[in-house]
């Protein structure tokens, strides 16, 4: 059996469709359970539409992706396979808003400049980055919603996020797909760099 559908595998490599799979097989005993419980349902609503709320998320989420493509195998699948980890740990940070409007600037950038550090080096940087959006996700996690099912909600959105990063990225396979890429790595910086003086 196919990890993943044919059309999924055009965008995503198949370590990474495979690190999917099981995620979803992990979560979907909790989430099956968690539906009996009060609010479970509205928790991973809740979980799964707040990383699509804000342009500020979607922007970073998106640059993970592009910038794993434009590095090519192993970070395409490791780097968003370590954010959404990462991010759900939720630990708290200071400067919240301001980590997270800097991740899309740093992140827009790496695309933009083609930047091609070392993959523990970038790595560690979607690493931290991940950690001021975990703790924002966390911190507005509504009272009234299901902890775990938000959680899975939220990580699942963040996939998919990653996985459109992807496919974006993979246009550098041809020249006017490279100049595609890095304008969008520029606009994703750009975007950041609005939230981070307020204009956003």
């Amino acid at each position: 059996m196919q990890p993943c559908p044919r059309t999924v595998q055009t965008f995503a490599s198949p370590s990474l469709c495979r690190v999917l799979a099981l995620a979803l097989l992990v979560a979907a005993p909790g989430l099956a359970q968690a539906h009996s419980e009060a609010g479970a349902v509205g928790g991973f609503i809740s979980g799964f539409m707040h990383p699509l709320s804000g342009l500020d998320h979607i922007a970073a989420m998106v640059a993970v992706g592009i910038w794993g493509a434009f590095l090519g195998s192993p970070a395409m699948w490791l780097l968003p396979v370590i954010f959404p980890m990462v991010m759900a740990l939720g630990v708290p940070m200071p400067g919240v808003e301001v980590g997270i409007a800097l991740s899309g600037v740093i992140l827009g950038a790496m695309v933009a400049f083609a930047a091609k550090p070392p993959l523990w080096v970038a790595s560690v940087l979607v690493a931290i980055f991940a950690i001021f959006h975990g703790y924002a996700h966390g911190a507005e996690l509504p009272h009234a919603a299901n902890a775990v099912t938000y959680a899975v909600g939220f990580v699942i959105a963040t996939g998919l996020l990653h996985l459109g990063g992807i496919a974006v990225g993979l246009l550098i396979r041809w020249r006017w797909g490279r100049v595609v890429v890095r304008a969008t790595g520029g606009a994703i910086a750009a975007t950041g760099f609005a939230f981070l003086f307020g204009y956003l």
